[in-house]
């Protein structure tokens, strides 16, 4: 068992306060009764065996298993496993390859992270002056390439496992390379931190969660995640809606009736006699650019919305590019597969005309010429895009007559509002006439549509 590195100058007590301060940061909501917790789990559990305090902190500090890609960097960077470098640590290439490929094939953790130790300190730094010095784990990987020595450490294993197809054996060797790419992630930021500090380094360096990962700038891995939230978030929404409906329903006071009712009680209005609504319920059209990056905001927003239709009494779903067709059947055939959802719109639905950019202008007026009928007196309708034209006409003439049909009009913007109205953005001419919100990540989507959505 490794222990935690000894106390620097803030003391144990900082060195906690700094961590938990950092998990708040990446939206991990920490009360201080938990943080009282986690003090008591650090006097308990000691610092001797850090996997022992690692678990004991996360009982006392996380809420769901989702956070724990945030905690565990978090807690590498505040109770590392050293200080410096390793005390001995070699530049030799090769040797440090073939000692990997051992242990990969041992499938040896610990010497795994004295290993990437090493190779972070032999290979991973850069810069020439004090001020500038660094630790990077893409060159350090770069220069190892542990995923070249599969073949090796394949036939290592072989002779132990000999049941085992090449299949099963490469899954299980490519699961101990990632396992070591991660501990020379964490020890290129630990590295980093000792020089820069800690907190700033916990601040910059750490992935955020899923639900906080800005739509346009999501790679392939982090958009997987986060479809994967959706049903949790429209469970969340769905509980929302039918207590603000469940509200809405108990109508408002009938002062007439009450006052009629009165008379019984000397005029006192003893029982108030309340207006009933039946609320029908509403409907909803979605308009969604599918271009460029904005397509992973449109795709996560529609799986979202398809997971609450039974909120709605309709839901019609609308793609575009340059033109517009309507997608609410193929949206509704591909929940069972909601990873290609936008490549199957993007097959079979009618998106562009004579070029493959963006039209803004084009587009709704089509959609407010051919889809006129799909918006009426009950119709929310939301708008998603980032509002860029391509230096094309906004068309906000056909933006009035949407929104004087639809009941509700809302336009999504996945770019931050600070970029509105640069470059080829219409997003202030739009945002005249529409009621637009910045929703850059899962989180702001989540706010938005639990306030926005009708009862």
């Amino acid at each position: 068992m490794t222990g935690v590195a000894p106390e620097g100058s803030n003391g144990l007590d900082g060195r906690l306060t700094g961590f938990v301060a950092a998990l708040r940061a990446h939206g991990v909501r920490v009360g201080t009764g938990e943080t009282v917790d986690a003090a008591r789990a650090v006097t308990a559990l000691g610092l001797a065996d850090r996997e022992l305090l690692r678990e004991g902190l996360a009982a006392t500090l996380l809420h769901t298993a989702a956070q724990r890609p945030v905690f565990d960097p978090v807690f590498d960077l505040y109770f590392p496993r050293g200080v410096g470098g390793p005390q001995h640590s070699t530049t030799d290439r090769d040797d440090l390859r073939e000692r990997l490929a051992a242990a990969l094939a041992a499938g040896d953790t610990e010497l795994l992270g004295r290993l990437a130790a090493e190779a972070v300190d032999g290979f991973g730094g850069y810069g020439s002056s004090p001020g500038s010095d660094g630790f990077s784990s893409y060159q350090t990987l770069e220069r190892i390439r542990p995923q070249t020595l599969l073949a090796q450490v394949r036939r290592s294993m072989r002779a132990g496992t000999p049941g085992f197809t090449d299949r099963l054996l490469d899954d299980e060797i490519r699961a101990r390379i990632e396992v070591f790419r991660r501990q020379v992630a964490a020890e290129a930021r630990r590295r980093v931190a000792e020089r820069r500090g800690r907190d700033e380094i916990a601040r910059r360096a750490i992935a955020p969660t899923a639900d906080r990962v800005d739509f346009l700038y999501a790679g392939r891995d982090r958009v997987a995640e986060l479809r994967r939230t959706v049903q949790p978030l429209a469970r969340k929404l769905a509980t929302r809606l039918a207590a603000r409906r469940r509200r809405a329903a108990r109508g408002s006071v009938d002062l007439r009736r009450t006052l009629r009712g009165s008379l019984s009680t000397g005029g006192v209005p003893m029982r108030p006699v309340l207006r009933r609504r039946r609320p029908a319920r509403p409907e909803l059209v979605l308009l969604c650019d599918v271009s460029g990056s904005v397509s992973g905001f449109s795709d996560f927003t529609m799986l979202l919305v398809q997971a609450l239709h039974d909120q709605f009494s309709k839901v019609r779903v609308f793609a575009f590019v340059n033109r517009v067709d309507e997608v609410t059947g193929l949206l509704a055939r591909g929940t069972a597969d909601p990873e290609g959802l936008g490549a199957r719109i993007r097959a079979e639905a009618t998106l562009t005309g004579w070029h493959g950019s963006s039209d803004y202008g084009v587009a709704l007026g089509e959609f407010a010429e051919r889809y006129g009928d799909a918006v009426g007196p009950r119709t929310t309708v939301f708008v998603l895009g980032d509002a860029r034209t391509n230096m094309g006409d906004p068309n906000l003439p056909a933006v009035r007559r949407i929104a004087g049909r639809a009941r509700r009009l809302y336009w999504l913007n996945p770019e931050p509002r600070a970029l509105w109205g640069t470059g080829d953005s219409a997003a202030p001419e739009y945002a005249g006439l529409v009621e637009m919100h910045e929703c850059r990540n899962a989180r702001q989507l989540g706010g938005i549509v639990a306030r926005l959505l009708p009862v």
